[in-house]
């Protein structure tokens, strides 16, 4: 079995090989996601160290027109909502439309965080895309939601069955810097302990 093998079997991320993926977390849906104020601020947390550690953000939009932008807190930067983070409109459920599936071969990754909504829709499918294809998905728990809780539960269910993995913002951070001595550790860490000071609504 080569290395890359036997890393795609236990799930380990390195920023080379990672892309962080936000799912629709657009102004409509605000007051209808069941716990959004966590998903909000989770995705924030994501996108801020994913920009520490240069790993390369996408997001899409549903349908814009009724769903309305992507809500800017949810970024480290909102300039960067654009610019630097291509955002792919879209009408089918999945991300992978034809222009953003081009647009994650050019970047060359092969594996892909997670967060949005809804979990059992959108994201759903966007996971069960990216699996068919080979990559390794890590869904974040803290940052996908649905309307419905029991939605989002029956999601996180059918995708990990499906070989996706499940884990946290923080295990994934960390995970992506592998050890205290990464250079951006520091910078990571007071993001960890801002975030860590907002409440986490999943832990009710």
């Amino acid at each position: 079995m080569s290395l890359a093998a036997g890393r795609r079997a236990v799930g380990k991320l390195s920023p080379s090989t990672t892309a962080l993926l936000v799912c629709d977390v657009q102004e409509r849906f605000r007051p209808l996601i069941h716990k959004m104020e966590t998903v909000i601020n989770t995705t924030k947390f994501l996108t801020s160290t994913a920009k520490e550690l240069d790993v390369p953000i996408v997001a899409t939009q549903q349908y814009t027109k009724v769903f309305g932008p992507t809500i800017s807190e949810a970024f480290a930067d909102p300039g960067d909502v654009g610019t630097k983070v291509p955002v792919f409109e879209k009408k089918k459920f999945s991300m992978l439309t034809d222009e953003c599936s081009a647009h994650l071969t050019s970047l060359g990754r092969s594996s892909y965080l997670l967060v949005g909504i809804e979990a059992h829709v959108c994201l759903q499918q966007t996971v069960l895309d990216l699996l068919e294809e080979g990559h390794d998905v890590h869904i974040i728990t803290d940052g996908a939601s649905s309307q419905q809780k029991y939605d989002r539960e029956m999601a996180l269910q059918r995708m990990e069955s499906a070989g996706a993995w499940l884990t946290t913002a923080q295990s994934a951070a960390f995970m992506l810097m592998g050890s205290a001595e990464h250079p951006k550790f520091k910078a990571v860490s007071q993001l960890v302990k801002d975030h860590m000071a907002l409440p986490n609504e999943f832990n009710e």
